[in-house]
């Protein structure tokens, strides 16, 4: 197949425009330019340097009335993107990341050329010393974050998605708000036979964080949890996995507060709707075991 054509997608809530002015200018430093570039307000004006600035590519702002969160935000701009028409990969950034290679776009352009059935593209997260977090790392356990090859998820603050992938699958669970939703769009990826690719050699640099370090993140971390299992695995296995994440969770979880409301979104999981059942097939399940997580873990 030919080149594929490549757009960034960025989604800010305008409270960092220092750090969007210095990933968009490692975008326009980037020895493969995008076709398109297209910045979200996510329930926010966006700030004049997003529209002043010298980008290579088209650069469309889209600015929402409210926030829609990480998947919702996303999904706003894949919108926009079907609208033009005119490609065929997305590279999606968190706001206060920073491309600190020129040639990320290239080898994601090459990657995705090389193999028609390449659907997600998971880059190395590490902060300004090169570290990167566990956490960060697609594999179970104390991984070489330096260790590259197809995986069974990849990170949200800086990975490429191909469009017909989208198409097929379908996009971010945007009622998810925050929390899991790659591993949702993962297994669906999975689920429909595309590869997933972590490739180390794509870097990312990003500040340490903690995901607690957002207000919701206990309540809807356990919510999210629960309407996962109950989206995408097989009837048998969503006791195995929600009894894991139970045990794990009281395992690592020192803070009574942290507890509470971990539990108060496990219920709120269970009652409300987790919207459309799609189960995965068994036979994803044992790929998803042999690549290394099982997806009870």
């Amino acid at each position: 197949m030919g080149a594929p054509r490549i757009a960034v997608a960025v989604v800010t809530m305008g409270n960092r425009p220092e750090e969007v002015d210095a990933l968009l200018r490692s975008v326009a430093k980037q020895d493969v330019p995008p076709e398109r570039i297209v910045i979200v307000g996510n329930g926010c004006p966006l700030p004049e340097f997003a529209r002043r600035l010298s980008l290579p590519g088209e650069v469309t702002p889209v600015e929402l009335d409210e926030n829609l969160g990480c998947p919702g935000g996303r999904n706003a701009a894949l919108a926009r993107l079907r609208e033009f028409g005119d490609v065929d990969v997305v590279v999606e950034l968190d706001d206060d990341g920073l491309l600190v290679d020129a040639d990320v776009l290239r080898r994601v352009r090459e990657l995705y050329a090389a193999d028609e059935r390449l659907g997600i593209v998971g880059f190395r997260i590490a902060d300004e010393l090169g570290e990167t977090q566990q956490r960060h790392v697609p594999r179970i356990g104390g991984s070489d974050p330096m260790r590259g090859g197809y995986v069974t998820g990849f990170l949200g603050g800086g990975h490429a998605l191909r469009m017909a992938m989208l198409d097929e699958v379908g996009d971010w669970p945007a009622e998810f708000f925050f929390a899991h939703e790659e591993t949702d769009l993962a297994w669906r990826a999975a689920d429909a036979d595309w590869h997933i690719l972590y490739v180390p050699e794509l870097l990312l640099q990003h500040p340490k964080t903690s995901p607690a370090r957002h207000a919701i993140y206990y309540r809807v971390n356990a919510r999210n949890r629960v309407w996962l299992a109950r989206r995408r695995l097989p009837v048998a296995l969503v006791p195995v996995h929600l009894g894991v994440w139970v045990l794990l969770t009281l395992a690592r979880n020192r803070s009574a507060a942290g507890l509470r409301a971990w539990f108060g979104g496990f219920m709120e999981g269970v009652r409300e709707s987790a919207g459309e059942r799609r189960p995965m097939r068994w036979r994803t399940v044992w790929r998803l075991t042999r690549l290394g997580r099982p997806p009870v873990i």
